[in-house]
């Protein structure tokens, strides 16, 4: 979706800041992260689904909560909409005892992070586009998950890479399906995204995109 959370290539929020030398700021951080690959191992929801539960938030909330306040929030969204919790028990911070779920045992942990979760599917149609082709992102406004980048939106770029097919982003944040589309790395140049850059030499900014984002250049 376009929101408060799409900041990538925006201008006004300065340089990322690199300094902080561990994974955690605060203990509760850590906690939350926790919280959160456990609740997931559940088997409830998938990727996407939790990310577009971090997105979809009020957009002056989004932008003055931290990084972990929003997986905290989208993480209690996920339990409220699931019904493996109610409002009551997240008020009093206390089960009601009555949960058919059982969590992955701390033995299993290690192998299930190792293993991930594999994305590449079979399909038997053909791909739209090739490497070299020049191509357009779709400029849309989707009200649901995406990973398109607001910044690249409307912009032209050269197909550099083809990775075949992988589970449509989009499609299993809406409704969990495995739905097969061709991935590929398209390259933009700097000036073309930002304007005339600092930089004393040319760069470029290589975005991975679904192909349901890109249409073919139009002919001139």
């Amino acid at each position: 979706m376009n929101g408060a959370h799409d900041l990538g290539g925006k201008h006004g929020f300065g340089p990322i800041d690199t300094s902080q030398q561990v994974n955690f700021a605060h203990e509760w951080e850590e906690q939350v992260f926790k919280l959160t690959l456990a609740c997931g191992m559940l088997g409830q929801w998938n990727i996407d689904e939790s990310r577009f539960a971090r997105e979809d938030t009020d957009p002056a909330h989004y932008l003055t909560s931290s990084y972990y306040e929003h997986w905290l929030d989208g993480l209690e969204r996920l339990l409220l909409e699931k019904g493996l919790v109610s409002e009551q028990e997240l008020t009093e911070r206390k089960a009601d005892g009555k949960s058919t779920l059982s969590a992955v045992a701390a033995g299993q942990v290690p192998a299930i992070l190792a293993a991930g979760g594999p994305t590449l599917l079979d399909t038997d149609r053909r791909a739209m586009f090739e490497s070299g082709q020049r191509v357009v992102v779709i400029d849309d406004n989707p009200r649901t998950h995406t990973r398109a980048p607001g910044y690249v939106k409307g912009k032209t770029g050269t197909i550099i890479q083809h990775y075949g097919a992988h589970i449509f982003a989009d499609e299993h944040a809406r409704s969990a399906k495995k739905e097969p589309q061709y991935l590929y790395s398209v390259e933009f140049d700097a000036i073309d995204l930002w304007g005339r850059v600092t930089a004393q030499a040319p760069s470029v900014v290589r975005v991975d995109l679904f192909e349901p984002y890109l249409r073919a250049e139009p002919v001139t």
